[in-house]
Order: C-alpha cells, then sequence, then structure tokens
C-alpha cells in the first residue's frame, strides 16, 4: 500500500521535480517504479522475517516487527500533510495496533498452556532427542 501511494505521488514527476526533490538517484535506477527499500536506501530483505520454529520466539518476533511498523507509520505522518496520504496511513497504523494486541492475545494463550496437551516450550526439531 505505501509502495502505491508512493507511485501516486511519483507518476506525473517533471524532471526537474526529480532532480529538485532529491528523487534523481532513486529515478536513475527504478524510474518512478516500486522498490521497497528503507528510507535510508537498504533494499528489503527476506532476512528481516525471523522464524524459529518456536512459538513463543516466533510471536515475540511477529510482536516487535508489529511495533516497528507502527512507528514507520507514526514518522510518515509527521512528514505527510496530504490527506490521501495521511488517510490509508493511518488505517495502517491502526491495522498494526489490532493485529499487536491479537499477537499479545495468542502468546497468552501459548504460555498459559505450555503443559497442556499440543503445546510446548521446546523446539519441536529437538524433540527427537
Amino acid at each position: 500500500m505505501v509502495s502505491a501511494i508512493l507511485y501516486q505521488l511519483t507518476k506525473n514527476m517533471s524532471s526537474d521535480d526529480i532532480v529538485s526533490s532529491g528523487f534523481d538517484a532513486y529515478f536513475v535506477d527504478h524510474t518512478s517504479g516500486i522498490y521497497p527499500q528503507a528510507a535510508s536506501g537498504v533494499p528489503f530483505s527476506a532476512s528481516t522475517i525471523d522464524s524459529s520454529g518456536d512459538p513463543i520466539s516466533d510471536i515475540n518476533e511477529d510482536l516487535a516487527a508489529e511495533q516497528k511498523a507502527r512507528v514507520t507509520y507514526d514518522n510518515i505522518l509527521f512528514f505527510a500533510d496530504d490527506p490521501d496520504v495521511r488517510d490509508p496511513i493511518k488505517f495502517l497504523r491502526a491495522r498494526e495496533i489490532v493485529h499487536y494486541q491479537r499477537f499479545g492475545e495468542a502468546l497468552r494463550i501459548v504460555t498459559d498452556n505450555l503443559n497442556s496437551k499440543n503445546f510446548y516450550a521446546f523446539n519441536p526439531a529437538n524433540s527427537a532427542r
């Protein structure tokens, strides 16, 4: 969704707009195409999606990811004044908050049931030992 907003904001830029906005280095490599990267220019990598197979570790990772996304949306809202940008970002921010709450509930369910059948407090890959 953020990439779609970026495309909408840049699709009709003139060459003067591109240079004056500082968008020229990105434009040379990607035109106005979508290239997922951090604001610092670091490209997206699947290594940012971490999974251990352990529900407690993985849910904590999910909780952290939701908060990092919320902070990113907060930062976008700090700079954006266009309602066509702000409104979808506000929606995405609210969605991250709900996801965080649901992952929190899932973590509580897992930790409350560690001694129950079908729950575990160890990596299942090591259960054969």
